[in-house]
């Protein structure tokens, strides 16, 4: 630029400069003939390398005027000032420079074509310094900003896609390009696939490249296969090699020959990025490992968990609702066909549900064999899960048919936790499995008073079994015949500090589901086995002991090792301790209970099925079940005297009884009409009210002195 207010100064300038070139490029001129022209041309033009300033024009100082302008008001630091005058009077040299910040000082009379040469090459070539310098400076702190918004995104794709916006940024231009990555080594991989792109080259991340990105496609492989960036006419392919199982690279157009301070800068940033790379790749991977189940590739509990917890604090959970989806019989499958095909299973199972309903709700694999799935409550309905079951799933070339079991829960009747949300669901797919396999329950407020109500009476029976408060009575069977006792049934009672007794139809069951019966049984069979041992040593030599059995404990795999161990701490004789079992379990998995019961006759106790007649036995599984004895249930005792087939169940019992050789004992007779029906129908013994309550130890001992027990 030339600011003076001689014309001749223009003109003789632009003549002298004219075939001058600096750096390969020769001078464009802008003329300014006074210093506010001068302020208009420079608010315009943001290119101006050099300004060739007369100092004396409209006032004495407006040169010196303009040039605080220059450096304060527009803040160009860069451009090069030479300031000249015909009067150096006017300005001293020294001064001017130290207070002004002009590059040089000379008079008109000085520059004579050769010194206005090397003059104006000297401050052009500065210039290019100091732009160069600033250049790089602010892509240096353009790459450390970038480096601090790249580590703040997560997963690859979002990275990606600021990987190239920053890039492009770093050169000035919008983003626009490709991100395409390929695993180390692996040469035989089709093509890149897409990671991110952005711009005019935006596309579907995941996609490979397609035949007509040949450009794109061959400059990326010269980067992979020189680990290097390449840059070429129109565009220019960034490596990012660093340590992880990835290579990435990305491709973008440029509309110009980049400058060497730019390739450099790109060299900085890619080396900043491929760190960058290795450090999402890690986080993505752990982040999969904590959230995604790594078998179906579906979200895990954790991410269920995670997205449930948004629902419930949404206006959305008043439609929303929870289910568990429970595989029917998957253990045995897996026992059965190996886990190899269980695997197989599971994940056509999670592909089916994803396909199915995943466009509207969220799938995820709780473990083992349970799914979860979240959304809305109309899309979340037990059919149309249940439908998704209806087609055998084909693995290995054969149809496999499942079925499903569900447990339901809306978030809407729902005030806890997410973590309570998924326990209510877990509490309703319990009770479905236990009413009907196939089917679904879904959880309801009265289950969750049931529930807190559960746990509560757990935690006191556990209190109260450690602080001694369970006891057991004893009820006195007979012969009907003699009506002389002949043993005594082992009942449970909890009675609390109040004296208040809890009913046993309440805490059993819970004893039962908490697996405390397990302790609590075997104290209960070795203290029936210390009465017998105790009752034994005052004389009643041929008395028997009956203790009750719990599904439960019967099943527990170390059951008989803790009865053996009983006897032989209690020192109780074996043929004197009779077992109860139910006739559900006596029909349960008859097989294994044959088994089971071959070992306890082994002991030498006897076994009894309690509740006879209130099952669907199998009469040929009972006669090879080695049973003694069968008791006639109170409920067919009772109706003996109520109509005039009354008595025909417990005729048949006895009849069956006596058929197969087993001893009949009628439990709940209250009066004296139903033990003459009993003894009349050929029942050998019986207990109940009409003989005696339950009792307590002591009052046992004495109610049996009373009655003329026999004595061995």
């Amino acid at each position: 630029m030339i600011i003076d207010d001689d014309q001749e100064v223009h003109t003789t300038t632009a003549f002298a400069l004219a075939n001058l070139e600096t750096l390969g490029r020769t001078l464009e001129f802008i003329h300014a003939c006074s210093a506010r022209e001068a302020r208009e041309l420079l608010a315009r033009e943001d290119d101006i390398a050099v300004v060739l300033l007369d100092v004396v024009m409209e006032q004495d100082d407006a040169g010196l005027t303009l040039v605080r302008y220059i450096r304060e008001t527009l803040g160009r630091a860069d451009v090069r000032i030479i300031l000249r005058t015909g009067q150096p009077g006017y300005a001293p040299e020294l001064d001017a420079v130290r207070d002004f910040d002009i590059n040089d000082y000379k008079t008109k009379s000085e520059l004579t074509r050769i010194k206005l040469f090397t003059t104006v090459t000297a401050a052009i070539r500065s210039y290019e310094q100091i732009r160069a310098l600033d250049a790089g400076r602010q892509g240096l702190d353009r790459i450390i900003r970038a480096g601090t918004e790249l580590m703040a995104l997560h997963g690859m794709h979002d990275f990606g896609a600021g990987v190239l916006a920053q890039a492009t940024g770093l050169l000035g231009l919008p983003p626009d390009g490709v991100l395409c990555g390929r695993h180390n080594g692996d040469a035989l991989a089709p093509d890149l696939s897409v990671l991110a792109s952005a711009g005019a080259h935006e596309r579907p991340a995941g996609d490979l490249l397609r035949p007509r990105d040949a450009a794109i496609r061959s400059g990326m492989w010269d980067a992979l296969n020189q680990r290097r960036n390449v840059i070429c006419t129109d565009a220019v392919a960034l490596y990012f090699g660093g340590k992880s199982a990835r290579e990435c690279v990305a491709w973008l157009p440029i509309p110009r020959p980049l400058t060497d301070i730019e390739c450099r800068l790109l060299e900085v940033f890619s080396r900043q990025v491929a760190v960058g790379l290795d450090n999402v790749e890690l986080v993505t991977n752990l982040h999969d490992a904590a959230f995604y189940d790594q078998l179906s590739r579906l979200p895990n509990r954790t991410r269920l968990l995670e997205v449930l917890h948004g629902a419930l604090g949404t206006p959305t959970r008043a439609h929303a609702a929870l289910a568990l989806v429970d595989l029917d019989h998957f253990a045995e499958t897996n026992d059965a066909l190996g886990h190899e095909f269980g695997d197989m299973l599971l994940i056509a199972v999670a592909s089916r549900l994803q396909t199915r309903l995943g466009a509207q709700l969220t799938i995820a694999r709780m473990g083992a064999d349970i799914f979860g799935v979240l959304g809305d409550a109309s899309f979340v309905n037990p059919d149309r899960i249940l439908q998704v079951f209806r087609e055998p799933f084909r693995i290995e070339g054969q149809d496999m048919q499942v079925s499903a079991t569900l447990g339901l829960v809306r978030l809407a009747e729902h005030d806890g936790s997410a973590a309570d949300a998924l326990k209510d669901a877990d509490l309703a797919l319990k009770r479905a499995k236990a009413h009907q396999r196939g089917g679904h329950f879904t959880f309801s407020r009265a289950m969750g008073a049931e529930m807190r109500e559960r746990v509560r009476m757990m935690h006191a029976l556990r209190a109260a079994f450690a602080n001694k408060e369970l006891t057991l009575a004893y009820q006195p069977q007979v012969n009907l015949a003699t009506r002389q006792p002949m043993g005594a049934e082992a009942l449970l009672r909890w009675q609390r500090p109040d004296g208040s007794f809890v009913p046993p139809d309440r805490f059993i069951p819970i004893a039962e589901y908490s697996g405390l019966i397990i302790e609590i049984g075997q104290w209960v069979i070795e203290t029936a086995c210390a009465e017998l041992v105790r009752l034994r040593a005052l004389g009643h030599r041929a008395f028997t002991m009956s203790v009750n059995v719990s599904q439960v404990q019967f099943r527990h795999p170390y059951f008989v090792d803790m009865l053996r161990g009983a006897l032989a701490r209690t020192q109780a004789p074996p043929e004197y301790l009779h077992l109860e079992i139910t006739e559900s379990v006596a029909m349960e998995e008859p097989d294994t209970l044959i088994r089971m019961l071959a070992q306890i006759k082994e002991t030498g106790v006897s076994i009894a099925i309690d509740d006879f007649g209130t099952g669907f036995s199998s009469l040929s599984y009972l006669q090879r079940l080695q049973v003694d004895c069968l008791k006639i249930d109170r409920a067919f005792v009772s109706e003996i005297t109520e109509s005039a087939r009354g008595s025909s169940i417990a005729e048949m019992v006895v009849q069956l009884g006596r058929n197969l050789g087993l001893s009949i004992v009628a439990e709940g007779v209250e009066d004296e009409r139903q033990a003459q029906v009993l003894e009349a129908l050929g029942c050998p013994y019986a207990q109940g009210y009409l003989f005696s309550r339950p009792i307590t130890p002591q009052q046992l001992a004495e109610w049996l002195a009373t009655h003329n027990a026999h004595a061995a």
